[in-house]
C-alpha cells in the first residue's frame, strides 16, 4: 500500500479490523494520530474524561459482540483508563486500549507526563504492546486484535510513542502468526459423552450459566438443551439474558441476591452443568458447602477456570456454543419430572417481590413498569442497588440487551457505557438504570451524549444515599451509617438541563408511567430523576462469606436470626428477608 506515517498506518490497520468509532481524549503526544483522525472515515468520539471512554468502548463491545476501541493521552490520560480495562478484563469483554506515550528516547526518564502503562495495566490485561518501532504496527494491531476477540475476550494494550507515529513505513497487514497463543475452542468428544451420560443420568440437574454463553453466542444453544433434557436454568449477573426468562425452565439469577428458587435449586441439585461461568464468591457464598450433593460438569474456554474455586467431576475445555451444540446432540428428550415440580413449587412460594404500600416510588416497580412499556430496551446498569433491582425485575430475554459491571462492580460505568450501547445499536432504546452515587461518578459524559446526539435515558433511583453501602451499615453496623448520605445534590433535572438534555422527574407513584412513557418517546438524551425512599432494600440478600446451606436448612427450619454487626466473612444463619 506504500509509505505512510505511523499515524496513518494505525488508522489503516483499524479500518481493516472493521472498526467505526473510537471513544478517546487527546493529548500533546497524541496530536500526530489526532491530525490523522482528522482526514479518517472512523469517527472519534470525544469523551470528557477517559475513564469513559474505556466505559464506552466496553458498552459498545457487549451491545455489538465487535471489539471495542479507546484512545487516550500519555500519563495521566492512561492512568485514567485503568478503571475501565480492569472493567473489561473481570468481565472478559474484548477491547483494544491505545495509548500515548513520550518519545522513545526519553522512556524511563521521568519525561513529563510519563507513564509505564504497560506495566502498570500488566494484570488486567491479555496482553499489551510498547512500539519501539513503526514498522512493527501492523502486526501489533493484527495481534491485538486477534487476542482481544478470540478464546477468553479480553481487553489488550497498545502504547504509541510520539516517534513512532510520525516514523514512515512500507504498509503490509501480515497473516497472525502467534505459536504461543492457541486457544482450545473444540471440545474434547470424549468428554461431551462424559456430560451428557451425567446429564441423562441426573435426576435433578440445574444448568448454571454465565458470560462465556453471551460472548460465544451460545443461547440458542442452551435454550434447546435445556428444552430438551427439561432440566432448570439460573444465570450470573453476566449471564444475565442468556436465558429467556419467561420461560418455565428459568429460575433468574443465583447468588448473593439471587432468586430463592435457584438458591434452593442449587443447594438440592445432584448435578451442575456450569458453562461459561467461574463460580464467583457472589455465587457461591462459602465455597465448602456450595451444591453439596451435586456433581459438576464445568464448561469453559479457559482452562485456568476449571477447578479454581470449587471441584470438578467433569471438565470441558472449549468455546461454550460448540459445547452446548454437542451436548444438545448428545442426549436424549426427557420428560417434565419430579424435581421440575418441586422447582415449579418454590417458584410460586417464594416470588421475587417487595412492600407495596406507602407513598413513595418503589425502585422495584419502576423496572417492571420499564418491562411492560419497553420490553425490548437493552438495560445498563450502574453498580449498588440500582444493579440489584435491574437484574431482578425486569424479565431479560436477550444475552445483548443487559449490561452491568459484574466483576469488578465499577461505580460510574454504567452511563458511559449506555452511550457506547446506543452508538453501536442505534436502532434500539437504551436505558441507563442509575443511582444518584453512581451517575455522578461520569455525568460529565452528558456532554458527550448531548454533542453527538446520542439519546440514551438514564433512570436515576434517588435515594439520596449510596444505598447498597447503606444497606450493609443499616443490617450489620447498628444502623452507623458512616458517610454514606449524599443530600440529594444536585437537582439532576437541572444538571441535565444546563447540558442541553430533557430533564424528568417523578416524586410519586401517579406520576411514574406518565414520565417513563415521556422518556422513552424522548428522541434526545433524557434523564428521568426518580425520588426513592433511602430505607428501600435489595432482597433476598445472602451475606459475604454466608453459607448457601446454613443459610437454607435453617430458614427451612423458621430459624429466626439477628443480624450482628461485624459479619462479613463468617458463617450465616438464614437469607434475610429485608421486604420493608
Amino acid at each position: 500500500m506504500g509509505k505512510m506515517t505511523g499515524a496513518q498506518a494505525i488508522l489503516e490497520c483499524l479500518k481493516l479490523e472493521g472498526v467505526e468509532i473510537i471513544f478517546g481524549l487527546p493529548g500533546g503526544v497524541l496530536l500526530p494520530l489526532y491530525d490523522a483522525i482528522y482526514d479518517s472515515d472512523i469517527r472519534h468520539i470525544l469523551v470528557r474524561h477517559e475513564q469513559a471512554a474505556a466505559h464506552a468502548a466496553d458498552g459498545y463491545a457487549r451491545a455489538t459482540g465487535r471489539v471495542g476501541v479507546c484512545l487516550a493521552t500519555s500519563g495521566p490520560g492512561a492512568t485514567n483508563l485503568v478503571t475501565g480495562i480492569a472493567t473489561a478484563y473481570m468481565d472478559s469483554v474484548p477491547l483494544v486500549a491505545m495509548t500515548g506515550q513520550v518519545p522513545t528516547t526519553l522512556i524511563g526518564k521521568d519525561a513529563f507526563q510519563e507513564a509505564d502503562i504497560t506495566g502498570i495495566t500488566m494484570p488486567v490485561t491479555k496482553h499489551s504492546y510498547l512500539v519501539k518501532d513503526a514498522r512493527d504496527i501492523p502486526r501489533i494491531f493484527r495481534e491485538a486484535f486477534y487476542i482481544a476477540r478470540t478464546g477468553r475476550p479480553g481487553p489488550v494494550l497498545i502504547d504509541l510513542p510520539r516517534d513512532v507515529t510520525v516514523e514512515e513505513l512500507d504498509f503490509h497487514y501480515p497473516d497472525i502468526r502467534l505459536p504461543g497463543y492457541n486457544p482450545n475452542l473444540k471440545v474434547h468428544s470424549l468428554q461431551i459423552k462424559k456430560a451428557a451420560a451425567a446429564l441423562m443420568e441426573a435426576e435433578r440437574p440445574v444448568l448454571y450459566v454465565g458470560g462465556g454463553v453471551k460472548y460465544s453466542d451460545g443461547h440458542r444453544e442452551l435454550l434447546k438443551l435445556a428444552e430438551r433434557i427439561k432440566a432448570p436454568v439460573t444465570t450470573t449477573l453476566m449471564g444475565v439474558g442468556c436465558f429467556p426468562e419467561d420461560n418455565p425452565l428459568s429460575l433468574g439469577m443465583l447468588g448473593m441476591h439471587g432468586t430463592k428458587y435457584a438458591n434452593y435449586a442449587i443447594q438440592e441439585a445432584d448435578l451442575i452443568l456450569a458453562v461459561g461461568a467461574r463460580f464467583d464468591d457472589r455465587v457461591t457464598g462459602k465455597v465448602a458447602s456450595f451444591a453439596p450433593q451435586a456433581r459438576i460438569i464445568h464448561v469453559d474456554v479457559d482452562p485456568a477456570e476449571i477447578g479454581k474455586n470449587v471441584r470438578v467431576d467433569i471438565p470441558v475445555v472449549g468455546d461454550a456454543k460448540s459445547a452446548l451444540s454437542e451436548l444438545a446432540k448428545a442426549v436424549g428428550e426427557k420428560a417434565w419430572s419430579p424435581w421440575n415440580e418441586k422447582v415449579a413449587g418454590w417458584k410460586g412460594e417464594y416470588p421475587l417481590c417487595y412492600a407495596t404500600e406507602g407513598e413513595s416510588i418503589k425502585p422495584q416497580c419502576v423496572l417492571e413498569k420499564l418491562y411492560e412499556l419497553c420490553p425490548e430496551a437493552v438495560i445498563v446498569t450502574e453498580v449498588g442497588q440500582n444493579q440489584m433491582w435491574a437484574a431482578q425485575f425486569f424479565t431479560h430475554r436477550d444475552p445483548r440487551r443487559f449490561i452491568s459491571s459484574g466483576g469488578l462492580g465499577t461505580m460510574g460505568y454504567g452511563f458511559p457505557a449506555a452511550i457506547g450501547a446506543k452508538m453501536g445499536c442505534p436502532d434500539k432504546e437504551v436505558f441507563d438504570i442509575a443511582g444518584d452515587g453512581s451517575f455522578q461518578m461520569n455525568i460529565q459524559e452528558l456532554a458527550t451524549a448531548v454533542v453527538n446526539e446520542v439519546a440514551v435515558k438514564v433512570i436515576v433511583l434517588n435515594n439520596g444515599v449510596l444505598g447498597m453501602v447503606r444497606q450493609w451499615q443499616d443490617l450489620f453496623y447498628e444502623k452507623r451509617f458512616s458517610s454514606t448520605t449524599l443530600h440529594r445534590i444536585p437537582d439532576f433535572v437541572k444538571v441535565a438541563e444546563a447540558y442541553g438534555a430533557l430533564g424528568l422527574r417523578a416524586e410519586k407513584p401517579s406520576q411514574l408511567e406518565a414520565v417513563l412513557v415521556e422518556a422513552i418517546e424522548s428522541e434526545v438524551m433524557t434523564v428521568v430523576d426518580v425520588i426513592i425512599s433511602p430505607d428501600e432494600k435489595v432482597s433476598p440478600m445472602v451475606p459475604a462469606g454466608a453459607s448457601l446451606s446454613e443459610i437454607l436448612e435453617l430458614e427451612k427450619a423458621g430459624t429466626s436470626y439477628e443480624p450482628q454487626r461485624s459479619y462479613a466473612g463468617s458463617s450465616a444463619s438464614e437469607i434475610l428477608e429485608l421486604e420493608g
